[in-house]
């Protein structure tokens, strides 16, 4: 579908913007990445081919019985029994002695009446953010081949953990800061549109509730209903969504006695047509200017509540966690580096692309 004139307008513009274009494309590479997580680092095989048959562990539940083994929970697939039952094709001698099978299917010696050897196609990284590492050492570990950023105080890998906890920590932001927005400008809309007593009574709300103190509001829920995903989405989009109000109300203050405001009222436009679709869009450009603030804040407010223990369920992949072990393990200095460079280049890459998108937004700016 083509681009309307003034979409086209604010394409060429926010590609004119290098540094905005290239962070996007930075940002789209790290995020995709982020996005197929367990296909980079986990602990379960992509792939399991046993007696002619392919399975999906990693997407689902296979007891150890269907490999041949005696449990009906599900396969431990680093286990070497289990491992010489798949590469096997489900020989019971895999029971009593593996690692001799093993060894000897891997060299290519071992022969059997009907033998069709089995494998298992691992992820790049194979371990999940909350695997621990079998390695030898009091954790942290430093880096190594099997851990290229090392390992954390409970011998988590590093580098797993920084891939689902970055794709963690930008669906929360995309969906808190969608939510925020949308609560926001429709609210500064109706105030800025209509004044009055709606604006009055609006702002004395806004007023109250700024005033409630939001870390202890998040520390008494979450001592009530316990710590989840969504519960600290819902708390943040409530104190969130005043941040463009004031931004929105003033512009539509300031358009709402122009021309063409007056002379849809005049013709009967009604007053949601007015709003969203003659007045929003000159609005917008103020609009977008507040979204990077927007977007570093909730980030950073993520990381701050898992840094001092009032975020995600201890569970999760945090990068305020991993923040708070890098300040905890002084002695392992790769974990304030990974965690600095990890913020450094989301937060930059983020400020970068609204730059240019606000850039894009504004008529007055034009690229060559």
């Amino acid at each position: 579908m083509a681009l309307s004139a003034i979409n086209a307008r604010r394409w060429r513009n926010f590609k004119a913007n290098r540094r905005a274009y290239w962070s996007l494309w930075i940002f789209a590479v790290l995020f995709g990445l982020s996005l197929c997580a367990e296909l980079l680092a986990y602990d379960k095989p992509i792939l399991v081919r046993y007696q002619g048959q392919f399975y999906t562990p990693i997407w689902k539940f296979y007891p150890e019985e269907a490999f041949g083994g005696d449990f009906e929970t599900e396969a431990v697939y680093r286990d070497p029994e289990v491992q010489c039952l798949i590469k096997s094709g489900g020989l019971t001698e895999c029971l009593d002695d593996p690692e001799p099978m093993l060894e000897s299917i891997d060299a290519g010696t071992f022969e059997a009446e009907g033998f069709v050897k089995g494998w298992t196609l691992w992820p790049l990284i194979p371990y999940s953010y909350d695997t621990a590492v079998d390695r030898p050492g009091a954790a942290p570990l430093p880096p190594n081949r099997q851990n290229l950023l090392g390992t954390d105080g409970t011998k988590r890998d590093v580098l797993a953990r920084v891939i689902h906890g970055f794709r963690l920590s930008i669906l929360f932001t995309l969906i808190v800061t969608l939510a925020s927005s949308v609560l926001g400008i429709i609210a500064g809309a109706v105030q800025g549109y209509f004044g009055g007593w709606v604006d009055l009574i609006f702002q004395r709300v806004i007023e109250i509730w700024q005033a409630t103190p939001q870390l202890y509001v998040i520390i008494i829920m979450f001592a009530v209903l316990g710590r989840s995903f969504w519960l600290l989405v819902g708390l943040m989009v409530l104190f969130g969504w005043m941040a463009l109000v004031g931004v929105v109300r003033a512009e539509f203050l300031r358009a709402r006695n122009l021309e063409y405001v007056r002379a849809a009222k005049a013709l009967g436009v009604s007053n949601g047509v007015i709003m969203f679709r003659h007045m929003l869009p000159n609005a917008m450009v103020a609009t977008v200017t507040m979204l990077p603030f927007i977007v570093t804040g909730t980030i950073s407010s993520l990381a701050v509540l898992d840094f001092l223990g009032f975020g995600l369920p201890t569970s999760a992949p945090s990068l305020g966690e991993l923040a708070l072990q890098a300040k905890q393990k002084l002695e392992a200095p790769w974990l304030a580096f990974t965690a600095f460079f990890t913020f450094a280049i989301m937060l930059s890459t983020l400020v970068f692309i609204f730059e240019g998108v606000r850039d894009a937004f504004d008529p007055r700016k034009t690229f060559q």
